[in-house]
């Protein structure tokens, strides 16, 4: 079965967007370290699975070629097949990109049991916690920001949910940024 992966930027007090959504607080230039670090974890993958607000601004960004990127890497973002989580779209408006709605366990297992790679996702805010709540994922990579921002959207948005994970790496790198690669543990 495939593994579905999570890579998130994070603040050191949890939060993945301020409140508003703002990413000012986020670490760059990353250095060439990190860069080799995510080249190596996301080789495999052959799926983006993302939420219909991460999608919209994500998407077009790349399609656009951002600046600073190599051209490997956004064609690499660009050529990989997009699930976008949504259920108010019922088809998508971007090239390479479905559209998936209704029971997201279901969607997600569907997902894994198809023949391929891996899959990973980027967020947005709401899919990520509910990934995280429902269990769906196998591997958390959150690379933490060495910035407090005090409140914000959280990566681990359900409080009500109780889950343990293990430690499989951390890496620290030049730029400030450190990784922890977590997996979930599973009775």
């Amino acid at each position: 079965m495939r593994k579905f992966k999570l890579q998130v930027q994070v603040s050191v007090d949890g939060y993945m967007a301020g409140p508003n959504g703002e990413m000012d607080w986020l670490t760059f230039p990353w250095t060439d370290d990190i860069s080799a670090y995510i080249d190596a974890f996301t080789a495999p993958v052959d799926c983006i699975v993302l939420g219909r607000r991460l999608a919209e601004g994500f998407i077009p960004t790349w399609a656009a070629g951002p600046e600073g990127e190599s051209q490997a890497g956004i064609d690499k973002m660009n050529n990989t097949p997009k699930v976008v989580i949504s259920d108010s779209l019922t088809e998508s408006p971007w090239d390479n990109a479905v559209v998936a709605g209704g029971d997201l366990t279901e969607t997600i297992n569907e997902l894994k049991a198809r023949p391929g790679g891996d899959i990973i996702t980027y967020g947005g805010g709401t899919l990520v916690s509910d990934l995280i709540a429902r269990g769906l994922l196998d591997e958390l990579h959150l690379f933490v920001n060495p910035t407090a921002i005090g409140a914000g959207m959280p990566v681990f948005g359900h409080p009500d949910v109780h889950q343990r994970f293990q430690l499989v790496t951390a890496r620290p790198f030049a730029c400030g940024i450190t990784a922890l690669h977590l997996e979930p543990k599973r009775s």
